[in-house]
């Protein structure tokens, strides 16, 4: 895509003027170091800084080794001395506990805890442990006729997704037609297809719009100029017909394309012989 400079309007590839404000476009060229878009009066790349002027070469880059002196010297720790053996340690004597008696005393009858005496500055285990309260009786709310109404009113709207393939363009959703100036015929764009094709019947590509039945229609090509529909616009290009598309009086070049507005003045070769009004409704 080509940025026009005058409205930032994004252009397709290979466009000379911009299709909004009809301004001249820059011509672009690739960096012969890098290889990005600059344009073919520019001095420097704005992408690597190369100078594109003419004569001018790729600057070679040159290999340098390490010298000897930049090579940092091995550093050899000194040998650590074998330490001496130490003692073993002392094996720590096991606790003897005298036998005792098993208990006879029953599951049921344990004695009570007793909390040790951990002495003046420490801190002692709690007597007793606060007990939680349980929490209060709950509210009910009746539940009413009303109430379930109210709650089934109020939810949010559920919105069905409509399938990609059935949506329609906003402009294919108005109404958008071509008038025949010499006629007053009015002729309406269809409103299934993104490409209306104008011409007369051939084998390649038939045309949507027939002008085959109008006066003077041996100046149109039978593959003569595309109407484009994207979103809320409609764009008119010219495919390479023999006697040019005129819009406004100026002609529209190969390759280019021009938004229609309502009102423009369409006219299929030279000598406004057949000619349409854009109209949207």
């Amino acid at each position: 895509m080509i940025v026009c400079p005058n409205c930032n309007h994004q252009n397709p590839d290979g466009a000379s003027q911009c299709e909004a404000c009809y301004t001249p476009l820059p011509v672009t060229a690739s960096c012969s170091n890098c290889g990005a878009a600059v344009q073919t009066d520019a001095a420097f790349c704005g992408q690597c800084g190369f100078n594109l002027s003419p004569g001018s070469t790729v600057p070679e880059v040159e290999m340098t080794l390490p010298s000897a002196s930049t090579v940092e010297p091995t550093v050899v720790s000194p040998p650590v001395p074998d330490l001496a053996p130490t003692a073993p340690l002392i094996a720590r004597e096991p606790l003897v506990t005298a036998n005792k008696e098993p208990n006879t005393e029953p599951l049921t009858a344990k004695a009570p805890l007793v909390n040790p005496n951990l002495g003046p500055n420490l801190e002692k285990t709690p007597a007793s442990i606060p007990e939680i309260p349980e929490p209060g009786p709950s509210l009910s709310v009746p539940v009413t006729t009303e109430s379930v109404a109210t709650a089934v009113n109020t939810s949010p709207p559920i919105v069905t997704p409509q399938p990609a393939g059935v949506a329609k363009t906003q402009l294919q959703q108005q109404s958008a037609r071509l008038i025949h100036v010499q006629t007053n015929t009015p002729m309406e764009l269809p409103h299934s297809l993104s490409v209306v094709h104008i011409g007369k019947p051939n084998d390649l590509v038939p045309p949507d719009i027939d002008v085959s039945g109008f006066a003077n229609s041996e100046i149109v090509s039978r593959v003569h100029a595309n109407l484009r529909v994207e979103g809320d616009a409609c764009y008119l290009e010219d495919v390479g017909s023999s006697n040019g598309t005129y819009v406004n009086n100026t002609p529209l070049p190969k390759g280019n394309r021009h938004r229609l507005r309502p009102g423009d003045r369409i006219s299929l070769g030279k000598g406004d012989l057949v000619t349409f009004l854009f109209q949207i409704s």
